[in-house]
């Protein structure tokens, strides 16, 4: 990126700050907010290389939901039980923090639980057990079968699934910028941090318009991490999504939000009537990685006629707009937090694997006691990189 000589008269002169957050997204404000929350005398900035949300946090469909897939014994197979209930411990602790610790209407919560529906024999018998498993970890879960599910949803078509009244969902975009104002943060949008270099006393972030030196540094890039911190390609990989919104129809059918097929499909509906509908990315995996933001034909395409079959009603609606983004996936799907190489006290955070909003409010908090330097903070063991897979060469090459 070039400069012109009015752009470097009219450049942010050099900043100080204790903690510099690097990202404007959901976890980076929250880490904002925390920091602010718990030492309300630090100096906190905010860079982001484009403007609040632009991210992830601004593109997917805004659903909070618990576990790292939302479905138990799924997650009890991939990461072993005990891993499986601390990971459903946090993220039940992320919905709870969000609703105790924030004004709820100030970004459009539902708390109207969510469905997760089979898209195969297989995933409806394991989500009938899950349901009770569950219910015998204390989580309130209910199995609905096919008819309930199509009754309750004026759809056809659908198999059984499980119900989940702690789940909900929010305006993504909303939250961002409410947290990033109780922050009382600075914050540097348009500006991308180019390089992080290490001073004697501080750490010195690098801008096209300037620069801030700060004490401690948290990079919260996701799947943008990489660009800037090469070697966290073994753990961050850029993987696109895509959706649309159709024009409101004229009633609300959709309750609740909606999260099919392995959750390769999700759908939910507005109070103003619009329909949200994502996924499809199983049927395009190759074409689905990497930075480019652009929707493609033929998964939207895919999108439509996901929606069509499932909710005829919904075919005489048209295409309001449609969106693609860029999501950060690690090797095993969890987020991974890192220790900046040479910056004591400084921290990296990326790979949340579609499920971000999930995790981002409680992990802020963990970020920023790992920052202050807390005692053993709570379920950083969860997501520390020790012991974790890491993508091959070949693969971590498309994250740079």
């Amino acid at each position: 990126m070039t400069r012109s000589f009015w752009h470097r008269q009219h450049q942010a002169p050099d900043r100080w700050a204790d903690v510099a957050i690097v990202g404007g997204g959901v976890v980076g404000c929250a880490v904002a907010f925390w920091l602010h929350r718990l030492r309300p005398r630090l100096r906190l900035v905010i860079l982001e290389a484009t403007s609040l949300a632009d991210g992830a946090s601004g593109r997917n469909a805004g659903f909070i939901l618990p576990g790292a897939t939302a479905d138990f014994l799924k997650d009890c197979q991939r990461y072993g039980v005990s891993r499986a209930r601390q990971l459903w411990h946090f993220t039940r602790q992320n919905r709870e923090a969000l609703l105790q610790e924030l004004d709820p209407q100030r970004f459009n919560w539902e708390g109207s639980g969510a469905l997760l529906v089979a898209g195969s024999a297989e995933e409806e018998k394991r989500l009938h057990e899950g349901a009770a498993h569950l219910r015998s970890e204390g989580v309130p879960a209910a199995f609905l079968p096919a008819a309930e599910i199509n009754r309750r949803l004026q759809a056809k078509g659908f198999r059984g699934g499980m119900f989940l009244p702690e789940a909900g969902c929010l305006d993504p975009v909303a939250l961002v910028h409410y947290l990033a104002a109780c922050s009382e943060a600075l914050v540097l949008t348009h500006q991308p941090v180019v390089a992080l270099v290490p001073q004697q006393t501080c750490i010195r972030l690098e801008t096209p318009y300037g620069a801030v030196e700060a004490g401690q540094v948290v990079l919260a890039l996701n799947a943008y991490l990489p660009r800037l911190l090469p070697e966290t390609a073994a753990y961050v990989q850029p993987v696109r999504a895509q959706m649309l919104a159709t024009l409101p129809a004229a009633h609300r059918w959709i309750n609740s939000p909606l999260y099919t097929h392995d959750g390769f499909f999700y759908v939910r509906q507005l109070f103003s009537g619009h329909v949200l509908v994502g996924g499809a990315r199983h049927l395009h995996l190759e074409e689905e990685v990497g930075y480019v933001d652009t929707t493609t034909e033929s998964l939207q395409k895919d999108l439509e006629r996901y929606l069509h079959a499932y909710f005829p009603q919904t075919r005489t609606l048209s295409v309001m707009c449609r969106w693609s983004g860029t999501m950060g996936f690690s090797p095993d799907g969890l987020p991974v937090i890192g220790n900046l190489a040479g910056m004591e006290g400084s921290y990296w955070v990326g790979g949340f694997s579609g499920h971000g909003m999930g995790y981002a409010f409680r992990i802020g908090r963990l970020l920023a006691e790992l920052v202050l330097d807390y005692p053993n903070p709570e379920g950083y063991t969860l997501f520390a990189p020790e012991n974790r897979p890491t993508f091959t060469s070949a693969e971590a090459s498309t994250a740079r």
